[in-house]
């Protein structure tokens, strides 16, 4: 009985402990880091932001004469990933960020590296991974920088050559994130200047030919459906579209500087749910205690009973 009492109380800490780290990430979930930062309502956008979203422009042509800078200060043309000018006729996915962002970019760029690591393709053999910034002034340094974090990450530093960090001047920005249907909007951060990005979240598929062929929207991206995707626009066949889902889901209202976070608040209510699991679990387990502690005492009355009569 003493050995099944101390399981249980084993299980009960251990359980107190799973609810205390649940609080943390239903906590942690609250997108702060930003001095007065607060997580603001996650169903309302603002006026702002309407010029924000992705118009899913399937089948259509990448301006192959754009020029940008790889991590590397190199100048280079989309034509040398795409096309028949290419280096390799293989696709590409597409991402457009910027690197000093302070919440969605990285969330959308640790995805995908999550998403690549349950696959076979390597960039640089079958793919390449082609990451652009939209902010004019991040340079070379910033790119190269990021090139490492991510590779670092991703855990096979022979695929260097498959991943692309670039940087370009405000007219190639603008192209591309047209061609796309790219919509994002300067807004001001805590100290009001205009240096933070609304923007949306997905990454897209490119053929070869240098042709949008799929979109995946959020930041986290199944393996099964990357695969699927890169195998299909590699033979040059377009995809279907996608629904919008977590499209916008980073918010920003310079009016009350908040932000907002729909995946945050996914977060919280899977904390808050494994709370509640968790707190109904040591519940009952607690009555059971106070059950098989109240048998004995019982015994000892009734054998009492049989003495004294």
């Amino acid at each position: 009985m003493q050995s099944r009492n101390t399981i249980r109380r084993k299980v009960q800490l251990a359980g107190i402990a799973a609810i205390m780290g649940a609080l943390a990430i239903a906590a942690s979930a609250q997108v702060s880091g930003y001095a007065d930062k607060q997580m603001g309502p996650a169903n309302v956008k603002s006026r702002l932001l309407d010029k924000v979203g992705i118009a899913q422009h399937l089948n259509q042509q990448l301006p192959l004469n754009l020029t940008f800078t790889d991590d590397a200060g190199k100048q280079v043309h989309l034509s040398d990933y795409f096309g028949p000018t290419a280096a390799a006729n293989r696709p590409a996915i597409l991402a457009l960020v910027y690197y000093q962002c302070p919440m969605l970019c990285s969330e959308e760029l640790n995805g995908l590296v999550s998403a690549l690591e349950m696959l076979s393709f390597r960039p640089g053999k079958d793919f390449d991974v082609i990451v652009e910034s939209i902010d004019p002034s991040e340079g070379t340094d910033l790119a190269a920088s990021k090139k490492r974090t991510y590779l670092k990450r991703y855990g096979h530093p022979e695929t260097a050559n498959g991943w692309h960090f670039l940087t370009g001047t405000q007219p190639n920005i603008d192209a591309l994130t047209q061609a796309v249907g790219f919509g994002y909007t300067k807004i001001p951060g805590p100290d009001g200047k205009l240096t933070q990005f609304a923007h949306a979240s997905s990454i897209q598929i490119v053929t070869p030919q240098g042709k949008l062929a799929q979109y995946y929207m959020g930041v986290e991206y199944s393996p099964k459906d990357l695969r699927l995707g890169l195998v299909e626009a590699s033979s040059n066949r377009i995809g279907t579209p996608v629904d919008n889902i977590l499209t916008y889901c980073y918010h920003y209202d310079p009016g009350t500087n908040k932000h907002s976070l729909i995946i945050a608040r996914v977060i919280q209510l899977g904390g808050l749910l494994t709370i509640l699991l968790l707190g109904g679990f040591m519940w009952v387990m607690f009555r059971k205690d106070a059950r098989q502690n109240q048998k004995p005492t019982k015994e000892v009355l009734v054998s009492g009973s049989k003495v004294n009569g």
